[in-house]
């Protein structure tokens, strides 16, 4: 497998960090993990925007020559030289460069890229139980991918403690928050509903694809704080990343409404 470092392509073995790297250091960066599909970056203009946001929240300065254009044909480049066929993933690094301490000697920015096959999405509907361990933490840091992740790395071990396919994620107040690794979403009277940014939820690429689609096609969204008990009364509870889309089919062993046939349709016009 190849990387691109800076630009530059390397085998994976020849990667060279050194120890005072400060994402190592100091968790000093944000990434972002990326589909390709049938040559064409899936959600590139959602996934650009939130580069931006999370680099200015983190005063990172990007590089001059890392465009949206430039970057895009870097990450097809690299997904081809991997020989990832049809559908890849891609993760984008991005962290501060230089050493120091807590006080960085500079805000210019190191990148990495690796790609690889990513395997299809499993169709079957979920099992979802109730974190207990941790609750999301909202913060100006919350709504991208941060390079230090204990939140979402200490739910995923209950999840596989308890034998679930996934956790759902409350915000301090007990409001629904997220999954692990997916964004919440129901439906309910011709109404999608997820949570509110405000409840720490990281604003998932595919999150802003679908509200933004959903509004172009007249339907209506609302974002909230919403009680674990709305998706009781739910006509369909799924999950959303890059990936796809998922049912949801119960919750803490309780059977959620699925109307799969409304996913499928959804799913079908919003990604193609």
């Amino acid at each position: 497998m190849f990387l691109l470092y800076n630009g530059q392509l390397l085998p994976e073995n020849e990667l060279r960090l050194p120890l005072s790297n400060r994402a190592f250091q100091y968790n000093d960066g944000f990434f972002e993990t990326i589909m390709v599909a049938h040559g064409k970056v899936r959600f590139w203009a959602a996934h650009w925007e939130r580069i931006q946001e999370a680099a200015q929240v983190l005063q990172i300065d990007l590089p001059l020559d890392l465009t949206a254009e430039n970057l895009a044909r870097q990450i097809l480049f690299l997904a081809k030289e991997n020989q990832c066929g049809d559908l890849a993933r891609v993760k984008l690094k991005i962290w501060r460069s230089g050493e120091g301490l807590y006080t960085p000697p500079t805000d210019a920015a190191d990148w990495l890229l690796s790609a690889q096959p990513a395997p299809l999405s499993a169709a079957s509907a979920l099992q979802v139980g109730l974190c207990q361990t941790v609750r999301t933490v909202p913060s100006p840091f919350s709504s991208f991918k941060g390079i230090n992740a204990p939140v979402y790395i200490l739910a995923s071990r209950e999840k596989t403690h308890k034998g679930y396919d996934d956790l759902l994620l409350l915000d301090p107040h007990g409001n629904l928050s997220e999954l692990t690794f997916s964004n919440l979403f129901w439906v309910k009277e011709n109404t999608l509903f997820t949570p509110a940014l405000a409840t720490g939820c990281l604003n998932g690429v595919l999150r802003r694809s679908l509200l933004a689609w959903a509004l172009k096609n007249q339907w209506q969204t609302q974002e909230g704080l919403f009680p674990m008990e709305d998706l009781l009364k739910a006509e369909l509870v799924f999950a959303g990343n890059v990936t796809g889309l998922r049912a949801i089919a119960s919750l803490e062993h309780q059977a959620l409404p699925q109307a799969e046939e409304h996913l499928a349709k959804l799913e079908k016009v919003f990604l193609g």
